[in-house]
C-alpha cells in the first residue's frame, strides 16, 4: 500500500502572532513552526500501516523552501520519501490542486490529510482533492483500519460516530483519535540523522493561477475588563448582566 500524507507548515499555537506591511502579511519573525496537528496524527497512523503491514509513505507540502524543516522532521519521524511542491500556499483551491497531481502521478492508494489547518482553518483540501481525483472520501475521521483494497473508517458526526466501509483510492480527513497524543512519534537522534540521507523532491507547480487572495489580517479584539460578583449576591449579577453586558 501506498500512503501520501499531506502535511502543512503552520506556527505554534504559543507563538505571538504579528502582521506587517499594514497588516496585508504575516510576520514570521521569531515564530516556530511546525506540522500541522491533525496532518502529524494522520501521520503517525501512517507509519502504523508501515510498520504493522509494509506499506511505504510519503510526505508532500506545498510551500517554499522554508517550510523543508517541516518535511525533515516528517521524514526523521519515519516517512521514506518527501515531495515539496514549489510555489507558496495561498488558496484552498490551489493547494489542493496541486495535492492531487502529486497524487496521481504517484498513483497512491491513501491519501491521508488533517482535516482542517490550524492557521487558516479553511477544512475544504481534503474534500477537493479528493473530487479532483474521483477517489471516495471521509472527513473528520477518527479510526481507520485496512485490509487489502477496503478501508473502515469512524467519523465524527453530530451527537455520535458513524462507521463506513469503502475501496481504496480514499481521502480522509483526520484528526485526533485517529491515534491518541500519546502516540505521537518524537523523533530520535537516529530518526533526525537517517532524515538527512532521505529524498527531498522539488517538484514545480502545475499551475501558478490562485482564486482568492488575502486582502488584510486583523487580531481580535482585546478582553475587556472583568468584575467578580460574590456568589450570594444574585441581585448585583443580575444587574450587571441586564444593565451592562446586556444580555438577558
Amino acid at each position: 500500500m501506498k500512503i501520501l500524507v499531506c502535511i502543512s507548515h503552520v506556527p505554534d499555537t504559543t507563538s505571538k502572532i504579528n502582521f506587517t506591511d499594514g497588516d496585508t502579511k504575516f510576520d514570521t519573525n521569531g515564530v516556530q513552526f511546525v506540522i500541522n496537528p491533525n496532518d502529524e496524527f494522520g501521520l503517525t497512523r501512517a507509519m502504523w500501516f508501515k510498520e504493522k503491514q509494509g506499506a511505504s509513505v510519503d510526505v508532500v507540502n506545498v510551500g517554499g523552501p522554508e517550510t523543508e524543516p517541516t518535511l525533515r522532521k516528517a521524514l526523521a519521524i519515519g516517512a521514506d520519501n518527501a515531495i515539496r511542491v514549489n510555489t507558496e500556499a495561498k488558496d484552498g483551491f490551489q493547494v489542493a490542486k496541486e495535492l492531487a497531481k502529486v497524487a496521481k502521478d504517484g498513483a497512491y492508494d491513501l491519501i491521508i490529510a488533517g482535516r482542517e489547518s490550524i492557521d487558516y482553518n479553511g477544512g475544504m483540501v481534503p474534500g477537493m482533492m479528493a473530487k479532483i481525483l474521483e477517489a471516495n472520501f471521509v472527513n473528520t475521521c477518527v479510526s481507520l483500519e485496512v485490509e487489502g483494497d477496503k478501508a473502515t473508517a469512524i467519523r465524527e458526526i453530530d451527537g455520535g460516530k458513524e462507521t463506513l466501509t469503502a475501496s481504496l483510492p480514499l481521502v480522509i480527513g483526520g484528526q485526533k483519535g485517529l491515534v491518541e497524543e500519546s502516540d505521537l512519534k518524537i523523533p530520535n537522534m537516529r530518526g533526525i540523522m537517517m532524515a538527512r540521507k532521505k529524498p527531498l523532491n522539488v517538484v514545480e507547480p502545475a499551475s501558478a493561477h490562485t482564486y482568492t487572495s488575502s486582502e488584510k489580517f486583523e487580531k481580535p479584539a482585546p478582553k475587556g475588563d472583568i468584575k467578580l460578583v460574590a456568589e450570594d449576591n444574585l441581585d448585583e449579577l443580575i444587574d450587571l448582566l441586564h444593565n451592562e453586558a446586556k444580555v438577558i
